[in-house]
């Protein structure tokens, strides 16, 4: 099953995502105003209950075309995102730690954005990179969730992009500002998606691919993060976990069109804009780990 947030008819709501439109699932929530985010109220609702696909099939069909996609969570409880989980990223920005040793760090549940959106750089003077990941929405409340039971608790997969000012400032500073977390386009539930190790993942710059890695590359992968990242912090229905980035993070400019592609997950692209961007006021420019001068573009490798 595929879920999307749509605007339709200038009303925010939560739909599937069928080959013919969208199926129009508002009949479908107890209060369709309860969070004031209709996917969010969606995901509760499958919690609780499971929607068939007789069910979802006999809601109100909307023609593609009139509608505008909008962020996959509007209101994310928690943007919870890895650290350096990919080796080869660990070497080019030559961080002496990873996620082993970091943990996790929080991203503002206000930089959520929409596939088709533009992301907006606040500065003038400062780099920014784009960094393509596989993240997961969490469709069941936990605390301390063993590695066997991440699953359970697992709505479903998306793509999403992690957005980053480099310099010596905190992370959740350099990777909050207000559309700094594109997500989406789909909501596709595990069954949907199979076996993550199974998963390649790239991301785009103008067309170039930069990134390329195989998901199973993870230095810690899903279960194990998770399973962390719940002895930490209760995790709630709607929370963002992002998994992290691999080799081939580099600038990104005004006009810039960033994609990244997920197989069986779909692809999630937007565009870059410095337009209003100002001097940063802050001094962490020439501090902090930095990434590769020169972008080297990887080429596609042959897979098995």
């Amino acid at each position: 099953m595929r879920y999307a947030s749509v605007v339709h008819n200038g009303r925010l709501t939560a739909v599937s995502v069928t080959e013919h439109g969208y199926r129009d699932l508002s009949a479908l929530l107890h209060d369709s105003s309860a969070s004031g985010d209709p996917m969010l109220d969606l995901l509760r609702v499958i919690a609780e209950t499971e929607l068939s696909q007789e069910v979802i099939e006999a809601q109100p069909l909307i023609p593609s075309d009139e509608v505008t996609v909008a962020p996959l969570l509007s209101r994310p409880g928690k943007i919870v995102a890895a650290p350096v989980n990919y080796e080869d990223h660990q070497e080019e920005m030559k961080q002496l730690g990873n996620v082993s040793a970091l943990g996790f760090f929080l991203k503002s549940p206000t930089s959520v954005a929409a596939h088709g959106s533009t992301v907006r750089l606040p500065y003038s003077d400062r780099r920014f990179d784009q960094e393509g990941e596989l993240a997961l929405v969490i469709g069941k409340r936990g605390r301390n969730i063993p590695q066997e039971s991440v699953a359970e608790h697992i709505a479903g997969y998306t793509c999403l992009l992690d957005l980053t000012m480099r310099g010596g400032e905190d992370r959740s500073t350099r990777k909050s500002f207000d559309t700094f977390t594109p997500v989406g386009p789909h909501l596709v539930t595990p069954d949907e998606v199979g076996d993550l190790d199974q998963l390649t993942m790239t991301c785009a710059v103008n067309g170039t691919v930069r990134q390329d890695t195989d998901i199973k590359d993870l230095i810690w992968g899903v279960p194990q993060f998770v399973s962390y990242v719940s002895s930490v912090t209760t995790l709630e229905v709607g929370d963002i976990i992002t998994t992290g980035t691999p080799a081939g993070v580099g600038v990104i400019r005004d006009g810039d069109t960033i994609e990244v592609s997920i197989d069986r997950i779909g692809t999630l692209a937007v565009t870059v804009s410095d337009e209003h961007a100002v001097p940063c006021p802050t001094l962490g420019a020439n501090s902090g780990p930095h990434a590769p001068e020169t972008i080297t573009p990887v080429r596609e490798r042959a897979r098995s």
